[in-house]
């Protein structure tokens, strides 16, 4: 009698502090949604700083690209030396 009166003061207690700290969702996820919680976040971090160099290296590419039609464009005499400068000035700015 006293260890099922002494498992049901544990169950009690663990089921006070689940619901102080997670509330309804306790009954659903337990303890577990804490971990569940930091590596979503860590998974998120991590997802930005990979999207954020992609845009970096994806637009370094685009200005070296630009910058090689435009001098295509003044080989083949569609474009003057002059356009050349302010198109490539343009890009530096960006």
């Amino acid at each position: 009698m006293a260890l099922i009166l002494l498992a049901v003061f544990v169950a009690v207690v663990i089921l006070i502090v689940g619901f102080s700290r997670h509330g309804l969702n306790f009954l659903k996820y337990g303890f577990k949604q804490i971990a569940l919680d930091s590596s979503l976040e860590k998974r998120f971090d991590k997802l930005e700083a990979k999207i954020e160099s992609i845009e970096v290296n994806h637009f370094g590419h685009l200005k070296n690209y630009l910058s090689e039609l435009t001098s295509i464009l003044v080989d083949k005499n569609i474009l003057n030396n002059t356009d050349k400068t302010r198109l490539d000035n343009h890009l530096r700015g960006m």
